[in-house]
């Protein structure tokens, strides 16, 4: 008996080296088995651009992931790897990879490869075998994505062409503006704003800028503290910083938004509807 245990414990060993050493022959069957070990995960599939950059938010928020990817030759695999995250180099198309990469476990699945209708393929493969699971889908058609999320009951799909064009837009402006988005059919903006001695928002309090600007202060930001979700009573002073949720309008208000050209010059408003109409005139 000590010596078929024996035997029995050198394969095991000899197979486990296979599987760790031997990528290119068994490394699926290593990165399904690391994937075996999670559950309530997320799957990403695709590790393009897009796909790196969400593994790495997700592996911010904590949560843990594992990959599918068609393509073995992407250059993002082996970085994602690298970060712990098992990857399974098949087309998710086939029940078998998403098999691997824990469909059966899973909590989300991310369909963000740069082929809608892969994308709707996966997604409807995975809500079929699984009808719980959160579906998020990458389009690049605005009016398909909009029929799939009222008509398939998935829970997210954002138009890629869509989400990009605010940020595009808000980086043309002299706004400081970090982040856009549409929640329904209102753009909404995320900026940062340091309160100069002579402004007007110094003295007063969380509660008085919200309701004269009509916007809302998700971070309170001191020299040696930071509030989320700051209280209404806090006073801003001079020197601190405040992140804002508000309207182009509303960051227009706070003196954000240069009226100016870069020689300093105000815009003659009069001449450029002049121009306006001989330009329209021109046209017809």
């Amino acid at each position: 008996m000590p010596v078929i245990g024996l035997a029995l414990l050198g394969g095991g060993v000899a197979n486990l080296g296979a599987l760790l050493f031997d990528k290119s022959a068994r490394g699926r069957e290593w990165e399904a088995a690391l994937a075996s070990t999670f559950s309530n995960h997320v799957i990403v599939v695709g590790l393009g651009k897009l796909g790196f950059r969400i593994v790495q938010q997700l592996l911010e928020f904590g949560q843990d992931v594992t990959a599918v990817e068609l393509d073995a030759s992407k250059p993002f695999i082996t970085t994602v790897r690298q970060l712990g995250v098992p990857v399974i180099v098949a087309d998710a198309r086939r029940g078998d990879a998403l098999d691997a990469a824990g469909l059966d476990r899973a909590g989300a699945i991310i369909c963000c490869t740069q082929d809608d209708l892969a994308n709707l393929d996966i997604a409807l493969d995975a809500r079929e075998r699984r009808p719980g699971i959160k579906v998020v889908l990458r389009m690049f058609d605005a009016d398909l994505a909009r029929k799939v999320e009222k008509g398939f009951g998935i829970h997210t799909a954002f138009s890629t062409a869509g989400l990009a064009a605010p940020a595009f837009a808000a980086a043309a402006t002299r706004a400081h503006i970090d982040y856009s988005f549409y929640v329904d059919d209102q753009l909404v903006h995320v900026a940062q704003l340091t309160i100069d001695a002579d402004s007007t928002l110094a003295g007063q309090t969380v509660e008085q800028v919200e309701r004269e600007y009509n916007l809302t202060i998700v971070m309170h930001r001191r020299p040696e503290e930071q509030h989320l979700h700051p209280r209404s009573d806090e006073v801003l002073a001079a020197g601190e910083g405040i992140v804002v949720v508000a309207s182009l309008e509303t960051l227009g208000q706070l003196g954000m938004i240069s009226r100016h050209d870069e020689r300093g010059a105000r815009i003659d408003a009069p001449r450029r509807s002049r121009l306006r109409r001989l330009f329209r005139r021109s046209q017809t």
